[in-house]
């Protein structure tokens, strides 16, 4: 009996302990390396999202292929509906960091801010964040659990 009270307060510990993970969710011809969110706790399960405020966001990745453009593509998936999000600058290649043709075998900072409207619903999301080359192919994809507040 001790042994299954102990197998399962590990069990617990780790779970606790994990904390926030960035997910892979299709990259192709890329890999992020790290994502940091300015304010965001790793340690919790979930990144906070406050409304009415701006949130800046980076992605480290190494490519593998040229990329001669680069398009920002975000959705917010929520009670497994995937919505788009519109943003202001889809081109990655201006004011993100970015200097456009990327060549192969280099690693590159993305950088970008996101607003969080006071409009948008107090809820949690799964925001998945895509860079795509020319071809609309993902160069990395990135999904991150947030919640609104």
């Amino acid at each position: 009996m001790w042994k299954l009270c102990f197998l399962w307060s590990c069990l617990l510990l780790v779970t606790f302990v994990q904390g926030l993970g960035f997910t892979d969710c299709g990259s192709k011809t890329g890999k992020f390396t790290r994502v940091a969110i300015e304010g965001c706790d790793t340690t919790k399960s979930e990144c906070i999202l406050k409304r009415n405020t701006t949130v800046s966001f980076s992605i480290d990745f190494a490519l593998a292929e040229v990329a001669s453009a680069v398009t920002t593509v975000v959705h917010g998936k929520v009670l497994g509906i995937e919505m788009p999000f519109p943003l202001a600058n889809p081109n990655a290649c201006v004011n993100s960091g970015l200097k456009c043709p990327l060549e192969k075998d280099e690693s590159y900072r993305y950088t970008a801010t996101l607003p969080v409207l006071k409009t948008y619903p107090k809820v949690s999301v799964l925001v998945k964040w895509e860079l795509q080359d020319q071809n609309g192919v993902d160069i990395v994809c990135v999904e991150i659990p947030a919640k609104i507040q």
